[in-house]
């Protein structure tokens, strides 16, 4: 262990909060839409639902929602709040960050930096991450950071990611590590790429879905051994509570892993193994929100520690189209085991709209309209 390991303060979430918007479709709707066999969203991508936002209705509502929630659930008071940074790639405008449309929601201002990161769905993660070292670095005093992802997640008609899509904010306090524990150690990669992508003035994104796939496992691949080192890769995989991923849909997770496994020598039963037990069960929020972008990765996270047992580890794989990822280790704090963020979904999911195919061709109508 270096000095700078032996002496950094312990920092990582003091609290959370998350947000799902107020409709649904289930993708057997979107697959009698679209005349296609609902087996191909459900079995061949591993999806249940979408969550969808009315025009009205958006990044910002569900960053100011989720904030809400975790400051509520902190000790903490808003004067102690030195940062407040939004992750997202469904910014409202070019200049003025998304932060200030939730700051000026809380009343947040005065001493405190504020500002929005743009890196495809890795963004929530770089804003965390840079939350986490201007803590490690005293800068930040007695601060604490607000940090969210937020995002919507819209394909245009008829494209093949168009049941994969999704939107849905976490908010995080990085202060004192009353839930998790964040490893200053994290293992990046990245590469410059053209796999998904949404030039200025359009829409909807371009995505290479096969390129983007093969990003995608690549830097999984990457990141798991720069994780695992010289030590053995089944024996430190097992040892975790959980492994999360971002998740674009649920089997694009499992061919990265099946692709990292193989990558360390693993055949296919030991490796679906894992997976069963470490990943599968992290994702059951995704697949009933769809992909959230940068909040995907981090509501897994969220799943996945409610719950834990003080000094129980995970890990959490990020990835965003360009591409950069990184892999970051969390340890279970004191007040993981209560899991009291998992009131929020609990309430967003029974108190949302389930709409049906006729629903969803009015709502998009009306998005597009109000967009316009």
């Amino acid at each position: 262990m270096t000095a700078h390991a032996a002496t950094s303060p312990s920092i990582g979430l003091a609290s959370i909060g998350l947000s799902l918007p107020p409709l649904a479709l289930p993708v057997e709707e979107l697959a009698k839409l679209r005349g296609q066999d609902p087996q191909k969203y459900t079995l061949g991508l591993g999806c249940q639902e979408m969550a969808l936002c009315p025009p009205d209705f958006g990044a910002v509502e569900m960053a100011v929602e989720a904030a809400k929630r975790a400051l509520g659930r902190w000790d903490g008071d808003l004067g102690r709040i030195g940062m407040i940074v939004v992750g997202t790639e469904s910014a409202v405008d070019m200049s003025r960050p998304l932060s200030a449309w939730v700051a000026e929601e809380l009343g947040l201002r005065g001493a405190v930096r504020s500002y929005e990161v743009k890196h495809a769905c890795y963004g929530g993660t770089v804003a965390l991450r840079q939350a986490l070292e201007w803590k490690l670095s005293g800068a930040a005093g007695d601060k604490a950071a607000l940090v969210i992802a937020t995002d919507v997640a819209l394909y245009a008609l008829s494209d093949p990611g168009e049941p994969t899509q999704g939107a849905g904010a976490v908010a995080m306090i990085v202060d004192q590590p009353d839930i998790a524990v964040i490893d200053p150690m994290s293992y990046p990669w990245s590469e410059p790429a053209f796999d998904f992508w949404r030039p200025v003035g359009e829409s909807f994104p371009r995505v290479d879905g096969k390129f983007s796939l093969d990003c995608y496992k690549k830097a999984a691949e990457n990141c798991f051994r720069a994780f695992v080192g010289d030590d053995d890769a089944q024996q430190k995989l097992s040892a975790l509570a959980a492994i999360c991923f971002h998740v674009p849909f649920p089997k694009m997770v499992k061919k990265a892993f099946l692709h990292v496994g193989e990558s360390f020598g693993w055949d296919y039963e030991l490796s679906n193994q894992i997976f069963s037990q470490k990943i599968d069960p992290n994702m059951g929020w995704n697949r009933q929100c769809g992909n959230a972008y940068t909040a995907s990765l981090w509501m897994s996270v969220a799943e996945a520690l409610a719950g834990l047992d003080e000094g129980q580890q995970i890990t959490a794989f990020s990835y965003g189209s360009g591409f950069g990822a990184e892999l970051l280790t969390l340890t279970a704090g004191p007040e993981a085991a209560t899991g009291a963020w998992t009131a929020d979904i609990e309430h967003d999911l029974a108190n949302r709209e389930h709409i049906d195919a006729a629903g969803y061709e009015s709502l998009r109508d009306a998005r597009l309209a109000a967009s316009a």
